[in-house]
């Protein structure tokens, strides 16, 4: 089938466009610049220029589509809300309404668990854990607000998947980010890191968006993950030796990393000050509180079960690195 496919140029994006052309489907991948047009055709899809303000661009791209996948979204710990307002919000209703234009029977929206943070841990969570647009955290709040938009949307059938920490070989932004705070003496665990988390492998990603697009129903959100919590730190560790960097000790407390962080937020704020704190609020949530998910509803309704296991996943990043 034809496809359209936002974000193309990035982690989950791409390996969904090489998961999609590997079937046959033709796809097209909006792409804002050279660089993204250049990475989304070296996955085989045809790079179409546009942004996600330029809805008429956005018609134009997806018209023919019988399916739409955005992956697309400004992924990043801390920052001015109103450029999280511009690409998480206002773009995502802009792919809904354009989609629905061109004619596009089914729009499969990529979020996040972090939806449903707001500075407590999510513990056994599911579906029916109310999503948090007053979060004090641009990141959860931008998408959780981008999820309101896409269930608004009319004339289109509308699924959201909801995958948990990604993970995997080409992943080009937390795996890296953290490398570089290893290496420059800045990473520190908050709270010891002894807390568990979900992770899903972007293969997992991919696998469970591909089913939500298949037999998903109308209007449902399914969260997808590797099905197995892991202590964070334990993992985190394992992700860096890949790397072939040792983890440090050194770690803070979490009320003290919270505070910091929280002071940090104001002054980049009020100052304002260039670039983005070195420690957020959003970051020290991650870090050092529980986010556990039960998956029972992917399973049920969509089949789902991880394709790629966590060994595998790691011995992918080892031969890589």
């Amino acid at each position: 089938m034809k496809v359209f496919v936002t974000g193309g140029s990035g982690f989950i994006g791409g390996k969904l466009i090489e998961a999609l052309r590997a079937d046959g489907d033709e796809v097209r991948g909006l792409a804002r610049s050279d660089a993204a047009a250049e990475a989304v055709g070296a996955r085989g899809a045809e790079p179409v220029h546009g942004d996600l303000g330029d809805r008429a661009a956005l018609q134009a791209a997806a018209a023919g589509c019988e399916l739409a996948f955005h992956c697309a979204a400004k992924v990043e710990d801390s920052g001015p809300w109103p450029e999280f307002e511009r690409v998480n919000v206002g773009g995502t209703a802009n792919v809904s309404a354009a989609c629905a234009a061109a004619g596009v029977r089914r729009l499969v929206h990529v979020s996040t668990e972090a939806v449903l943070i707001a500075g407590e841990p999510l513990v056994q969570v599911d579906e029916t854990a109310p999503r948090r647009p007053d979060s004090p955290a641009p990141y959860p709040r931008s998408k959780a607000l981008a999820e309101e938009a896409v269930l608004a949307a009319s004339g289109i059938e509308r699924v959201i998947a909801r995958p948990r920490f990604v993970w995997g070989a080409g992943d080009a932004t937390l795996l890296p980010q953290i490398a570089a705070m290893i290496r420059s003496g800045r990473f520190a665990w908050i709270g010891g890191g002894r807390h568990l988390t979900d992770t899903t492998h972007v293969r997992n990603v991919v696998h469970g968006l591909r089913l939500a697009a298949q037999r998903g129903r109308d209007g449902e959100i399914y969260f997808v993950t590797d099905a197995e919590p892991v202590v964070f730190r334990e993992f985190a560790s394992e992700l860096i030796r890949t790397q072939g960097l040792e983890p440090p000790n050194r770690s803070i407390p979490a009320p003290l990393a919270g505070a910091l962080a929280a002071g940090m937020e104001t002054a980049w704020r009020i100052l304002p000050l260039p670039g983005t704190p070195p420690l957020s609020r959003f970051a020290v949530w991650v870090g050092s509180q529980e986010c556990t998910i039960d998956i029972s509803k992917a399973r049920r309704d969509l089949g789902y079960e991880p394709v790629a296991s966590r060994a595998d996943g790691l011995a992918e990043l080892r031969a890589a690195g």
